[in-house]
């Protein structure tokens, strides 16, 4: 059997982006053959610390544990077929253990879902930024044998550096992830947004249109926000829920409405869509910012809505509240999309088929 070592930041389950980049896929690849292990380098307690404000000392701790951790992944690089990186090796601003792995005859795959190459960090470490390097992307292109990538932006990118890039999306096992028909009070539109503290500026720019869909709508409309931290405001009422994995398909089933409000940037335009795919697959309505690959996922009225401006969110939003054959039609519409283009199902061949021209020596 082949052997893949897994390299990420995060314990599995804990990240979305590896959950549905590639863990979604380890039963799968283990009926085709492949054994694998993942190599992470933050466990639950370290992942409290790492991304609230101070705590440097612990963090200092924590970049020492890294080394060690991927120090270790060189050494035995030997024993694996392939090593599949998401994103980065380490979270600092060192390409070397991609070059170590690369000298010591490692078949590699670098997977990523967002324009790392661009600055972006998370509010608890914005202090920290000088330590990160985006722009050592490029250069751990130029070492992998392939690289997989989420939309055509980012692969436009890659393709400048890795001459075999594979374009696979973000994709959902629609046979999982399906709808809850669950109680919820008739006189009420929950409209909801899934995150994590990390986009949680993303959800600040919908905030005023909210409020006043809050004031066209006395009593009608509540806001639910999904996500791992609250956003506290006392402009509107917030119906935050602790995200879990394990309740998030009913988390989300409670929902009517789903919003994406992105800001229209390059950091943006490398973003996969994946919210909305979420609220797609359960039947649920996405509004989503016209940016990136939203313009390819959604046909506008067809099967979700693109509003760009003040007027069109609260046009588009208005219509979704006011009707409840439209928030079905548009439902369903939206899944038969994820189940199509998006799925489990439809790309896990294609990630088969990666893996193993991997695995064969150039």
């Amino acid at each position: 059997m082949s052997k893949i070592l897994f390299l990420v930041a995060h314990r599995p389950g804990r990240s979305p982006g590896q959950r549905f980049r590639f863990e979604q896929y380890l039963d799968f690849l283990q009926q085709k053959g492949f054994n694998y292990e993942i190599s992470f380098l933050l466990n639950e307690e370290d992942d409290a610390c790492f991304y609230s404000k101070g705590h440097y000392f612990r963090k200092l701790g924590i970049f020492f544990k890294s080394i060690r951790i991927r120090l270790n992944d060189v050494r035995r690089s030997s024993e694996f077929d392939v090593i599949f990186i998401y994103r980065e090796a380490v979270m600092f601003g060192s390409a070397w253990f991609e070059r170590r792995l690369k000298r010591k005859g490692a078949r590699m795959i670098l997977d990523f879902d967002d324009a790392i190459w661009l600055m972006d960090v998370s509010e608890g470490n914005r202090n920290l930024r000088w330590l990160k390097k985006p722009s050592k992307t490029s250069g751990i292109l130029k070492l992998m044998g392939k690289a997989i990538v989420g939309n055509s932006f980012l692969a436009a990118y890659a393709s400048a550096f890795n001459k075999d890039v594979w374009v696979i999306p973000t994709t959902i096992d629609t046979d999982i992830f399906k709808r809850l028909n669950l109680p919820k009070n008739p006189e009420k539109i929950y409209i909801g947004w899934i995150g994590s503290h990390t986009t949680m500026k993303h959800f600040e720019l919908a905030l005023g249109v909210l409020k006043m869909l809050n004031e066209k709508y006395p009593g009608k409309i509540s806001i639910k926000l999904i996500s791992d931290t609250n956003y506290p405001t006392d402009d509107i009422a917030i119906d935050f829920c602790k995200w879990n994995k394990d309740t998030e398909i009913a988390d989300l089933s409670a929902i009517d409405i789903g919003i994406m409000p992105l800001p229209d940037n390059d950091w943006a335009r490398g973003k996969c869509g994946f919210k909305g795919l979420q609220y797609m697959a359960l039947e649920i309505p996405a509004v989503m910012s016209p940016v990136g690959v939203n313009i390819e996922i959604i046909q506008d009225g067809v099967n979700g809505f693109l509003a760009s401006s003040e007027e069109e969110w609260i046009m588009k939003l208005s219509m979704l509240i006011e009707s409840a054959e439209l928030r079905e039609r548009i439902g369903k519409a939206g899944r038969q999309t994820v189940v199509e283009n998006y799925s489990y199902e439809r790309w896990k061949g294609e990630f088969l088929k990666c893996l193993k021209e991997a695995t064969v020596p150039t």
